[in-house]
C-alpha cells in the first residue's frame, strides 16, 4: 500500500459506537465506513446475514456486557462469533487468522449505530466455497456451485 493509500484509509478512520438490540451489550469500534464493508456466502454469513468490517483488536472496545456475551464457533474453529445471551443478536466476531494480519474483530456494521447500510460500499466473498482467493467482488457469490 502506497503512502498516499495509507494516509487516505486513515484520515478516514472514526470511532463509531454500536450493539445488540436489547442493549445490553455495547462497544465501541474505529472503522473506515469509505472502504468496502464484506458480505460472505459462506453458511454462517448466509444464516445470520451479517455485514462486516474486520479490524485490530486495539481498535475495538468492549464498553458494556461482558457478563451478556456467549461465543460460538463452527467446527472447533479458534475464531468465533460474538452474540448476546439475552436477545440473540450477533454483536463482532474474534480470531487469530494469519492471512488477514493475526488477531481480529470482525465488527457487525449492521450493530453499529447511526449507519445507513444502502450509503456503504459492499463488496462480496466466496466464503462458501473456500475461494478465498479470488478476494472481494462487487456483485454477490452464488450460494451453489454452478456445473
Amino acid at each position: 500500500m502506497s503512502e498516499t493509500q495509507t494516509q487516505k484509509t486513515q484520515s478516514n478512520l472514526e470511532w463509531k459506537k454500536g450493539g445488540c438490540l436489547c442493549g445490553a451489550v455495547r462497544f465501541e469500534a474505529q472503522v473506515d465506513l469509505t472502504a468496502p464493508v464484506g458480505r460472505c456466502n459462506c453458511t454462517i454469513c448466509t444464516k445470520v446475514g451479517s455485514t462486516g468490517t474486520v479490524v485490530k483488536p486495539s481498535a475495538f472496545r468492549l464498553v458494556s456486557g461482558e457478563e451478556h456475551l456467549g461465543r460460538w464457533s463452527k467446527g472447533g474453529s479458534p475464531n468465533y462469533r460474538v452474540f448476546c445471551k439475552q436477545c440473540g443478536t450477533q454483536v463482532f466476531g474474534e480470531g487469530n487468522v494469519p492471512e488477514l494480519g493475526g488477531e481480529f474483530r470482525s465488527v457487525n456494521v449492521n450493530c453499529l449505530d447511526d449507519v445507513d447500510l444502502t450509503e456503504l460500499n459492499i463488496g462480496y466473498w466466496d466464503g462458501r466455497h473456500d475461494n478465498w482467493q479470488a478476494g472481494m467482488r462487487p456483485q454477490p457469490w452464488p450460494v451453489r456451485a454452478r456445473a
